[in-house]
């Protein structure tokens, strides 16, 4: 596996994922362009569950993230480093395993003194353009696409937005503000 490109890994492996994240108010359009380009349609939308843990916010004032994940693949166990910044692109070290029993899992980290902090859903459409992946993800607030790999800010321009445009902020700090400018939305990013 490159550590140019986030692939999914079935055993432990650390990646230094490359992101750039744009609102995106026309998916529909983003998925023309794509297809105009020939870039490979690697999945159709699908659902996402995420739950965050943490203890005692020990990784969240470290910048950190511990998360188990459900999508059409299965169940995976992620922890990301805190976010540097080059050229504009988010870097950060990930490490990811697949997992067999998330519920089990679950019960695991509640065991060992996790609390889950925040849950949030997504649903996300996979492409690939060149050594690039390409997600279109609608979320409860809005829709997104994300960029992942080393020639992230290159297909984002190339696609048409401005790499200092970029969101630098994860979807749990868009809903924390969200929640912010919405105080009756629910404490989770969540589809109703």
């Amino acid at each position: 596996m490159s550590h140019d490109e986030p692939e999914r890994a079935t055993h432990s492996t650390e990646i230094f994922e490359r992101e750039l994240k744009f609102p995106c108010d026309n998916l529909e359009g983003m998925r023309e362009r794509l297809l105009t380009f020939e870039a490979e349609r690697l999945a159709p939308g699908g659902a996402e569950e995420n739950v965050i843990y943490d203890r005692k916010d020990r990784l969240s004032k470290r910048g950190e993230i511990l998360r188990l994940r459900r999508d059409r693949n299965g169940w995976w166990l992620t922890f990301k480093g805190a976010a540097t910044f080059e050229d504009g692109v988010k870097v950060r070290s990930e490490r990811q395993t697949e997992v067999e029993n998330g519920d089990e899992l679950h019960a695991i980290l509640l065991g060992l003194g996790y609390e889950v902090v925040k849950r949030y859903e997504k649903k996300r459409e996979e492409w690939r353009l060149g050594g690039v992946m390409v997600a279109l993800d609608h979320t409860p607030i809005g829709d997104f696409v994300e960029f992942e790999g080393s020639g992230a800010a290159k297909v984002a321009r190339r696609c048409e937005f401005d790499v200092e445009q970029a969101e630098m902020r994860t979807y749990l700090q868009l809903y924390e503000d969200y929640r912010r400018q919405h105080p009756e939305a629910p404490p989770n990013m969540v589809f109703s």
